[in-house]
């Protein structure tokens, strides 16, 4: 197992420097936007092979492959598709014009700590595919049908709002229908919440609760630090949002306010 780690780390580092080099070449720090979905999709045929197993043997394993896969290539695709010809995302572009000694700091604030966290999220699927545990329980469809709600906000959620901006009297609008009704954050939501589904069915498989770390510091990320504070800061005073933001719930779904 700390082989798996070990070695698993060093593909992370590599991979998040290989992205670093791309974004300067083409001065886009968003790049690694693209790169964090794919990387846990490298992380987990990784593992999987490196445990040797087969597929008929393995099923809670293979379940986790065929999920995080279809998570992380869905992502990335999404991400590509909606940064395509465009300028460097707000956020990097602040830090580029703010930050001394930039390439140093985004290297190491950037991509490096990304890195860290992928290693740290992906702990359940290294875990899950190191273990010879091969049992379906109860444990692993619950997480199953939280892994697909999850899923199910986020690629939804993305795509109404990439049909909204694709309107040309949307522009400048904020999203309030479908699922963003509900939540200001649908993709966020799902996102926290397909990882739950995650820990759910590697901890099915192994009984090692250390891994709610990995759910704990994605829900901590997305709704303190980098997700939705950094996103609707960017919208302060805009009065629209503020009128969205009285009346629907910041990340769980509910009704809206009147």
């Amino acid at each position: 197992m700390f082989n798996v780690l070990v070695m698993c780390a060093v593909v992370i580092l590599l991979y998040m420097s290989a992205f670093f080099v791309l974004a300067t070449i083409r001065k886009n720090a968003g790049l690694v936007d693209i790169g964090w979905g794919l990387g846990f999709v490298v992380i987990a045929w990784m593992t999987y092979f490196l445990g040797h197993y087969e597929v008929l043997r393995d099923l809670p394993q293979t379940l986790i492959l065929i999920l995080v896969s279809l998570w992380g290539l869905r992502l990335g695709y999404h991400v590509y598709q909606r940064n395509k010809n465009k300028p460097e995302d707000f956020r990097y572009l602040n830090w580029r014009k703010t930050w001394n000694h930039y390439y140093l700091r985004s290297y190491f604030q950037i991509f490096i700590l990304q890195g860290i966290f992928m290693f740290m999220i992906a702990l359940p699927i290294m875990v899950i595919n190191s273990s010879s545990n091969s049992d379906w329980s109860f444990l692993l469809y619950v997480g199953l049908v939280v892994w697909l709600i999850g899923f199910l906000f986020e690629a939804i959620g993305d795509w109404q709002l990439a049909q909204f901006i694709k309107v040309g009297k949307n522009r400048g609008h904020i999203i309030n229908s479908g699922l963003w009704r509900y939540t200001r954050h649908p993709n966020y939501f799902g996102e926290v919440t397909l990882w739950w589904g995650v820990f759910l069915i590697a901890f099915s498989s192994t009984n090692q609760l250390l891994l709610i770390t990995s759910p704990l510091l994605i829900s901590f990320l997305i709704i303190k630090v980098s997700g939705i504070p950094m996103l609707e800061k960017k919208y302060n005073g805009n009065a629209e949002f503020e009128s969205y933001k009285k009346r629907t719930s910041v990340f769980f779904p509910w009704f809206p306010k009147r």
